[in-house]
């Protein structure tokens, strides 16, 4: 029975899919869950965030090339398939004022149309379940809004004929996701956990940060409905996030909680439940709930 159950997560750049669900993925995966990735941009405008990578033109020149290969050995370590949609990375404008999104960039792109895309590799790979972001995006990057847009869209329209008529025959899923990979209760708890083994902790500015948007009246706060129990995957999800190591600091804070640690006080990951087709009750422990019975019927 779960080898016939499919799941797919659809993320904006080459490294979201390593930092969000990863670890429920893997475990999927080593259940018998085929799982697809699907990776909207190509990450080309990403920064260098790994300091010993940092001041060299020869990376930031094909950072393009290199962030696939990066890819390529994530998808590997964590045994997903993974398709490109082939759109490009808007980047992370920052200032006052804010400077205008590159043109052509995914982050501009009409939803209905860069939702096509999307659309064929659903109705080719039919999954069950569909994990994305929230309307924020998670955080407020443009490619992770555009992201949520396109994956609603392709919800909503894979099940129907008229809809992208070119784009492959009509599939239904049954359930969708926003993860909910990071959160003011996660970062509070790992925080308390430190310091309560005598360990420094890297989460107390950004426990103040999380408090700010958590505080802004006009952020909707995630609503957790689904912790999945991933624990012994751990391992696996810090070893895909290390094969990006353009974007990522091996001595950042991501790392910084020992294992043990994580898998005594936050052992899951956590998703909000934001469509489904069929009955399971809340809250839950598996992104397959329901739809387990249903496949079998």
């Amino acid at each position: 029975m779960t080898a016939e159950l499919r799941l797919m997560a659809v993320h904006a750049h080459p490294d979201d899919e390593s930092s969000k669900g990863a670890a429920t993925m893997a475990r999927y995966v080593d259940e018998g869950v085929d799982v697809m990735v699907v990776t909207c941009t190509g990450g080309e405008r990403g920064s260098i965030l790994n300091p010993a990578l940092q001041g060299q033109p020869e990376i930031e020149a094909n950072m393009a090339e290199i962030r696939r290969k990066e890819m390529d050995r994530a998808r590997a370590i964590l045994g997903v398939k993974q398709e490109w949609l082939g759109f490009v990375d808007s980047g992370l404008p920052e200032g006052d004022p804010l400077p205008p999104l590159p043109q052509g960039c995914f982050g501009l792109m009409d939803p209905d149309v860069a939702a096509a895309e999307l659309v064929k590799v659903v109705r080719r790979f039919r999954p069950h379940v569909i994990t994305t972001y929230d309307e924020q995006g998670g955080y407020p990057h443009p490619d992770h809004i555009m992201c949520h847009k396109i994956s609603m869209r392709a919800f909503e329209a894979a099940p129907d004929p008229d809809a992208y008529p070119d784009a492959g025959d009509p599939w239904q899923p049954l359930k969708l996701y926003y993860d909910v990979g990071f959160s003011l209760d996660r970062f509070t708890t790992l925080h308390q956990a430190m310091i309560d083994h005598g360990l420094e902790s890297p989460f107390e500015e950004m426990r103040k940060r999380w408090q700010d948007r958590a505080d802004d009246p006009n952020r909707r706060a995630p609503n957790v409905t689904t912790r999945v129990p991933c624990g012994d995957w751990f391992e696996r999800r810090d070893a895909a996030l290390l094969a990006h190591r353009t974007q990522v600091d091996p001595k950042g804070w991501f790392f910084s909680v020992p294992l043990d640690i994580q898998r005594k006080v936050w052992p899951t990951e956590e998703y909000e439940r934001a469509r489904s087709l069929v009955d399971a009750p809340l809250p839950e422990d598996d992104l397959f709930a329901g739809v387990r019975e249903k496949v079998a019927s």
